[in-house]
């Protein structure tokens, strides 16, 4: 999860994923990222990730852009210490129907909590 506590929605970040070159075309960096993206979003109640991808780097590119489905929100101009610009990139999290029940359920209690019945004869 992003270390920087501020007012925006909580969301985690990818710094790094590598896969070794002998374990490639497997599915393991797809499986990675999912499963931490499950996780952040289990644990957290993250809204989105985000993550930095060099412009070269187009088998990441695909893997994020294709089977992950994240979008280019920025392009930050020299990013890497070697001059390359990178691609600021976000997935956002689709709630579940599990989540809107239980959101539903909290706003229904809170609401329950606040009533007061009056009864007349």
């Amino acid at each position: 999860m992003e270390e920087d506590v501020g007012d925006g929605p909580v969301h985690g970040h990818i710094t790094s994923l590598a896969v070794l070159r002998t374990h490639r075309k497997r599915g393991i960096a797809t499986m990675l990222m999912k499963r931490s993206q499950e996780e952040m979003h289990r644990v957290f109640n993250a809204e989105y990730v985000s993550l930095h991808v060099r412009k070269s780097n187009r088998a990441a590119f695909h893997l994020y852009t294709k089977t992950l489905k994240y979008e280019i929100s920025d392009i930050e101009k020299g990013y890497y210490a070697d001059g390359e610009d990178a691609y600021d990139m976000k997935c956002t999290f689709v709630k579940d129907k599990k989540d809107e029940e239980s959101a539903e359920n909290e706003q229904t209690n809170k609401d329950s909590e606040n009533t007061e019945i009056v009864i007349a004869s």
